[in-house]
Formats: structure tokens, sequence, C-alpha cells
């Protein structure tokens, strides 16, 4: 943000003359016992240690980690991703984590695809999916897994999953299993939105639209090999009602690599959700519920960032569509190919997206896109017409630009807290990080953006992550005194388990587990909680 001065940032954001004389920091009063956020000390530049380092004022803890027990048959699942923190009174909550993909190696050992027996599949599909823990805060004030607990459970690549469709896809109404679930949403409901990205690792893709051909991922797991279930019953957004313990795949929102799915009401209570599919040269979406309270039936659209422009993928409004899909079933499960059929602009990797809740702006996080020689992603703002999340036009610019400049590279999954500070982290792959062009980062880290004060704008680094690692999947607990942060895939570089590159998080010379962690500490409390 170097190429804005103070004054031009925070009319950027939208505040007044006179509230940008008022602003004197992260948007909450100062106290005497609290240190000011010009006092915040960043991490130093380029870190790569195998811990997570946090900037002073900051400590955490680790929640639950891969292979924790969590009922009498199911134990937590692997490389732990979005998190959704939904309160049950005061001292007591639900926390909803998704499980993205496995590590053959930590798993079961064998990293010959082409030698799975059916049990070391069953495993990898075991620990995918998504665990629902119960929490309850003890008397220091912090949270905790109540592993105990008899609700505690897993939806996981076994589980029978219906799908909410006009007719049967591939024959059937329903599907086996839900994984590569990368970020997610909460419903204004209640319930959890858990999104499937990857899904060609597992099952492959169709080589097109209309053809039979499936086509292998590199970086396939092999499993329709003891379980060839149709690529087409995976790609969706999925509904998980924690309390009635149901999971249903929400076909009208569409198919695609979903990163998440961020809801908000419209002015007529109706749900909008916007969704990025994570893949380069691919697209920024937008769906609206017919009505209330429903995601099942609704309006797909698809972003025209270069005129402003939402465009319909209902098959009845376009002539285009209609000269290549037979029904709106098919346009869906394509939406892909629906999205270019109808001229929708390509993004660099659209990853999470949130809504400010100062001011509604839609912030994307476009990751990078190598293709396009863009290394270091952005941070794309779309501000609906009328601040309206049901029109169909919009203004596009950018938010915030990676670089050495900016001091991060790659964002991917973001949080506001309560006083609407941005809270960011960064994707680089683990093949990439410490090498050029990325060597100025160090380790996948944690920002703030502060949206208010002398550092409106300003991306500082408080968290670094251990070797291999990314942040992902940040929450805070309705009072901002906890920010829920997953760790995932620390150690993936290594070649055996003789020689593992990471140890975290139970150090020495221990095998490296992804984990969910708690951040609290005096400077998260005084940024974050109202």
């Amino acid at each position: 943000m170097s190429a804005y001065t103070r004054r031009e940032f925070l009319e950027f954001l939208g505040y007044s003359s006179a509230a940008i004389g008022a602003v004197t920091m992260v948007g909450c009063k100062k106290k005497p016992s609290q240190q000011s956020l010009g006092q915040l000390k960043a991490i130093p530049a380029g870190l790569s240690k195998d811990e997570v380092t946090l900037s002073p004022g900051f400590s955490y803890d680790v929640l639950i980690k891969y292979g924790d027990q969590i009922n009498a048959k199911e134990s937590f699942g692997f490389n732990n991703d979005y998190i959704a923190f939904l309160p049950k009174g005061r001292n007591k909550a639900v926390m909803w984590v998704n499980h993205e993909y496995p590590n053959p190696l930590f798993i079961h050992g064998n990293v010959d695809n082409t030698s799975k027996t059916k049990a070391q599949v069953e495993a990898e599909m075991k620990s995918v999916g998504g665990s629902i823990v119960h929490l309850k805060r003890n008397k220091a004030g912090q949270w905790r897994v109540d592993f105990t607990h008899p609700d505690n459970y897993c939806v996981n690549g076994l589980a029978e999953i219906p799908l909410i469709a006009e007719m049967p896809i591939e024959g059937s109404k329903t599907a086996i299993g839900t994984f590569a679930n990368c970020a997610g949403g909460v419903t204004p409901w209640g319930t959890v939105l858990t999104c499937e990205e990857n899904y060609h690792d597992m099952y492959g893709e169709r080589v097109a639209y209309n053809k039979r051909e499936i086509k292998s991922s590199k970086y396939s797991y092999a499993w329709g090999k003891h379980f060839p279930y149709p690529p087409e019953h995976y790609g969706w957004v999925v509904e998980i009602d924690t309390t009635q313990k149901t999971a249903k795949k929400l076909t009208a929102l569409g198919r695609f690599a979903h990163e998440g799915a961020t809801c908000i009401n419209a002015k007529d209570g109706r749900t909008v959700v916007y969704m990025g599919d994570d893949k380069a040269g691919e697209c920024i979406y937008k769906f609206i519920s017919d009505q209330k309270g429903s995601l099942e039936k609704g309006q797909l659209y698809v972003a025209d960032t270069t005129n402003g422009q939402w465009l319909s993928l209902d098959i009845k409004q376009q002539p285009s569509l209609q000269k290549k899909f037979k029904n709106q079933t098919e346009v869906l499960i394509w939406s892909r190919e629906a999205a270019k059929t109808v001229g929708a602009t390509p993004q660099n990797r659209p990853e999470d997206i949130e809504i400010n809740p100062v001011n509604g702006d839609i912030l994307v996080a476009l990751t990078n896109n190598k293709d396009t020689k863009d290394y270091f992603g952005s941070i794309l703002r779309i501000q609906e017409k009328d601040g309206d999340h049901l029109a169909t036009e919009f203004t596009a610019s950018t938010f915030a630009a990676g670089g050495p400049e900016t001091g991060f590279a790659s964002p991917d999954n973001m949080a506001f807290d309560n006083n609407g500070n941005l809270w960011m982290t960064t994707d680089i792959s683990g093949s990439a990080m410490n090498k050029h062009p990325y060597a100025f980062h160090g380790n996948n880290g944690l920002f703030v953006i502060p949206m208010q004060g002398e550092n409106a704008g300003k991306a500082i680094q408080v968290a670094s992550a251990p070797h291999d690692a990314e942040f992902t999947g940040p929450f805070f607990a309705p009072d901002g005194k906890t920010l829920f942060l997953s760790v995932q895939h620390p150690g993936e570089n290594s070649k055996s388990l003789e020689s593992v590159t990471s140890h975290w998080p139970e150090g020495g010379s221990n095998l490296p587990k992804p984990a969910v962690i708690a951040i609290t500490g005096p400077m998260l409390e005084m940024i974050a909680s109202s």
C-alpha cells in the first residue's frame, strides 16, 4: 500500500474526511493499561523456524492435533483447514474443522499409489472431510476441547451424503464422502458450509463436457482403483448441521474447486454467497438464494470484473448456455465451462472471500498466478452497486498487492476482527518457500492489516508458521479474545519417516502433525476485542 498516503488510503476505504481526523488507532478506544497498536512489534522478516513464532503480546496453545481421539471410534483428521466456531452459550461451543487432504507417508507409510491397498485408501478417506468437536471454557477463560463429549463426530470420505439436485447426477442422488475440504462459511441460521476444492486429486475429472474418459490428476491419490465413484459427485459446497448431524451437497452453488463460501443476508432477507474457484485462470461466483433460510435453490452468477457485471448462469436466461448444455443441472456440473461460455473474467487463483463489516466491501484473495507472472498475488475489492448484494453491477479495484514492498506474498485466508481489522494468512507452496522470488518472506505467516489509525493499510506480520506449513482457517471467538487457527501440513516436504523436515508441534524426534491452535494474549485482546 506504499502508493497511498494515509489519507488517500482511508478515503479509499470509504471513510469521510471528518472520520479520518477522528481516527487514532485500530478501532477501539485507548485504555491507559493497554498497548497502542503503534507498539505492536512485527516479527522479523524472512523468518524460517520449525515453530509457531508470535509477536510479543501473543501466545498460543495447541487445541487439537491429528490423531487425537474425539470419540470411541474416530480421531481428529489430517491437514485441518477451515474452522467454524459456533457458540452455545457463554462457556460452551461447537467447532467444525475441515480436513483437506491426506499425506500417505504420515497416515500409513505407503507413498506408491500403484500399490495402495483398499485398507490404505480407506485410512486416507477417514482422515479427510471434517471433525465436529465440542469446546468448553475453563476457569482461566481458555477454550479447551471436551474430548469426552458424546456428540463429537466426523463426516469423512466414506459418509453417505445426499445430492440436492433437480435430477440424479451420474445415476444417483447420493454421493459417497466429502473431501478436499478447503475453506468454508457459516450460514445466517448457524449451519456450516464446507467446500470441496481439489476433488480431482482423488477421483480425477472428465476430459471435457460430454466425454466419458476420466483424466487423473498429477497429484492423484488413486482412490478410484478401489472406489470407482464418479467425479461429478464432488466439487460442491456441503452444508453441515452440527446439531442435527446432517449433511447435504448444495449443487445450486455450482461445481468447481471451491475455496470458500461467504454468506451475507441481502436487504430482502435472502442469503447471498460469494465463492472463489481456486485455480489459475478461474473465476469468482455469487449465489442468491430463492428463499430465506435455504441454499437449496437460487441463482448462480459469475463475475466479469472487466466490465463490473455479474453474469447469470441460468440456462433460461443465456442463449449461449442453451446451445452448449442440455439443462441447468449440466450447467451446474460444468460451472467452469459455463463461466467461460458467458464471458466471465479469469482470475489469479481466487481463494478466500470476506466481507468488510464496516462498509460491505467484498475482499477476494487472489493468491498468485505464475502463468501471468503474478508471483505475489493481491486482494481484490468488489463494491456492489449502491451497496446492494443483490445487484448485478459492481466496481472492482485492487485493495492490496503482495510483494517485497508490502512484506507479504500469496494471500489466502482472511478474517475481520470485532474492530474491523483484516487478518490474513499466506499460502506460498512448500516447493517455493524460502526460494526466489519468495526468499524475503520466509515461512508462511499471519498478518494483520489495520483499517484505521497511523498504520492503516500496512500489513504487519504477527506470526510465522513451522517448516513447510501454512496457517489456514482464522476464526475469532465472538469476544475477539481468542483467534483459532489451523497449522496445516508441517513437514510436508519430508521424503521418509526417518528424515522429516519438521517435528512440530511435539518437537524432539516426533513426527509432524497438523493441528489447531488457539491464539490469545493482551495484544490480541487490545487489537481484536471490542
